[in-house]
């Protein structure tokens, strides 16, 4: 599977279960969310300002996807929403792994790229590092319609939070020959 597969794989509706454990404080916390994603193609204007943010040369971008999310967190029952738009830009060299353009929403901040990795698995492995914190995500399939997530959050502060996120896919499954050309791809 290549980052265009497994994005493809990932667009439709999904309802989202994560269960995150604070680390410094032993407290573990449950959110809800319902999460669209959809395939963008690389001269959306979204993802040409992302690329123009970053000073990256719209030709090196492969693809695209927009998440947006709805949920809300157990502890205090308020609603968490929003959206983002990722793009990625496999190295010349080997594009399995690459940049990972992801929208910044903070003005004051310097946008930093992140790197993804596709695995002999079909795993997709995302890291991110900026001067307050590194994330390392893990996304897989264990079918079609069910993805999992596992995410280490470290704050240079010494905050530490790991989550784990089950979706099941709610709708709008990807066509029906890249679905199981994905599907394939995932099984294997």
């Amino acid at each position: 599977m290549n980052i265009e597969e497994f994005f493809q794989l990932s667009a439709g509706k999904w309802f989202s279960h994560r269960t995150s454990q604070h680390l410094a404080f032993n407290q573990s916390e449950n959110s809800k969310s319902d999460i669209i994603i959809e395939t963008l193609v690389v001269d959306d204007p979204e993802v040409i300002k992302l690329c123009q943010q970053y000073k990256i040369n719209l030709s090196s971008a492969s693809c695209a996807i927009k998440i947006t999310w709805n949920g809300t967190m157990e502890k205090d029952q308020a609603k968490h929403s929003g959206s983002t738009v990722l793009v990625s830009v496999p190295d010349a060299d080997n594009p399995a792994q690459g940049k990972l353009l992801r929208e910044i929403v903070d003005a004051d901040k310097t946008p930093v790229a992140g790197r993804y990795k596709i695995d002999s698995d079909g795993a997709l492995t995302l890291i991110t590092e900026d001067e307050t914190m590194s994330s390392e995500e893990r996304l897989w399939f264990a079918s079609p319609n069910l993805r999992m997530r596992v995410n280490v959050l470290k704050s240079f502060g010494g905050l530490s939070i790991t989550s784990f996120t089950s979706e099941i896919r709610m709708g709008g499954f990807p066509p029906a020959a890249k679905a199981s050309e994905a599907a394939n791809s995932v099984s294997n």
